[in-house]
């Protein structure tokens, strides 16, 4: 719970420009620090977050309210490295070497220099542990090959990043096609198609479906034999739903086993025994109609709101993660033909829920206020189904 709260404050300073709230990222430490400029030695101020999995490298914002800070750099933790260096003239310092960018930056004091170094590193080495672990677990467990991306992808990256390969010349025009196109799906990347939960190295690892190539998570994937290949294959779940039984298959009974537990497991999910709190609610979709939605926060997920439709069309449940959003009540302006509305405002979506009667729509916007700040404990305590 300290945890969520320090990232919501790191957000909300940095203007809602990185999504790190995750429980899986951890703020490390923070403070100012000088960076040396690489053509004349001036030092400029900036300010370094260090995440467990990532540092990001700041400019100071001379505001007294909001955004305090602008991200300048994100630098992985996976596969950086810190140094001490000597520089004439010029004390306290260090160097951050990442990927794709090296930084040289001066501390205020000797210690605080040593500081930095000593907690880069340990964080470094507590990733290659964690990360280690992980590989070992999922290798024990399962026979598929770890992701890897697909070769185009891999050789268009390793080509922009060769020195000299600035697609001059005649070819000026299709390196900026590929820069393009490389960001587009690095966005695309970054959370899965299914659950829109962000990736990390950790604990949501991205994988590829087998099948229509869409980026999912291991939690949102099945295994399937394809036509074309005899071994247990990653599938989205709803290309596993469609796709028929392959002659290489186990056969119909076992597909039909799994099929079974899918929707066990969606149901297990969604039921009232296993939620903090749950009801039917109205919700406006897409701004046009409403629809009656069953809505449950899990026990297990006691940040995450969980929508599911009442056809059963195979979907699975939609989760919302509830931090960063706020609770309200609609403004004077907004007209409804249904009673007992309240929303969920974050960046530029807003959420629209209508209760049965007031009662239930106080309750529940008791109960989402706290789940967007984090509260699980609180949000937990004397909660009943209706």
């Amino acid at each position: 719970q300290e945890k969520m709260h320090k990232l919501l404050e790191v957000y909300e300073r940095l203007g809602g420009e990185e999504d790190i709230v995750n429980p899986a990222n951890e703020l490390i430490k923070e403070g100012h620090i000088q960076k040396l400029s690489a053509k004349n030695g001036t030092a400029q101020d900036r300010y370094l977050f260090l995440f467990n999995s990532m540092v990001l490298y700041c400019v100071p914002k001379l505001r007294l309210i909001g955004q305090k800070f602008s991200v300048r750099e994100k630098m992985d933790i996976a596969g950086l490295q810190v140094q001490e260096i000597a520089k004439q003239n010029v004390a306290h310092t260090f160097s951050i070497i990442g990927k794709k960018r090296s930084l040289e930056l001066q501390a205020r004091t000797e210690e605080e220099k040593r500081e930095w170094i000593q907690v880069i590193q340990a964080t470094i080495e507590k990733h290659k542990q964690n990360s280690e672990t992980f590989r070992a677990f999922n290798s024990s467990f399962s026979q598929e090959e770890e992701h890897l991306p697909d070769s185009s992808i891999a050789s268009t990256s390793s080509v922009e990043s060769m020195p000299g390969a600035d697609g001059g010349g005649a070819f000026g025009g299709s390196d900026s096609c590929r820069k393009s196109s490389k960001s587009k799906r690095d966005k695309e990347k970054q959370a899965c198609k299914s659950c829109s939960e962000s990736f990390n190295s950790i604990t949501k690892r991205r994988h590829h479906c087998k099948q229509c190539g869409a980026v999912i998570c291991a939690k949102c994937s099945e295994f399937k034999p394809l036509a074309d290949n005899s071994r247990h294959n990653r599938v989205c779940k709803e290309c596993f739903l469609q796709l028929p039984a392959s002659p290489c298959s186990p056969g119909v009974e076992a597909v039909g086993e799994q099929k079974k537990r899918l929707a066990a497991e969606k149901q297990s999910i969604l039921a009232a025994e296993n939620s903090l709190f749950s009801s039917y609610l109205q919700f406006l979709e897409k701004g046009k109609t409403w629809y009656k939605m069953w809505v449950t926060i899990p026990k297990t997920e006691p940040l995450v709101l969980y929508l599911q439709g009442s056809s059963q069309d195979g979907r699975s449940p939609r989760p919302i993660p509830l931090p960063g959003y706020e609770v309200s009540l609609p403004g004077s302006g907004e007209k409804f033909e249904v009673k007992n509305v309240f929303k969920l405002c974050q960046s530029h979506q807003t959420l629209y829920f209508s209760a049965e009667d007031e009662e239930l729509q106080m309750k529940w916007m008791e109960i989402l206020t706290k789940a967007a700040k984090g509260e699980t404990e609180d949000t937990a305590e004397g909660l009943s189904n209706p």
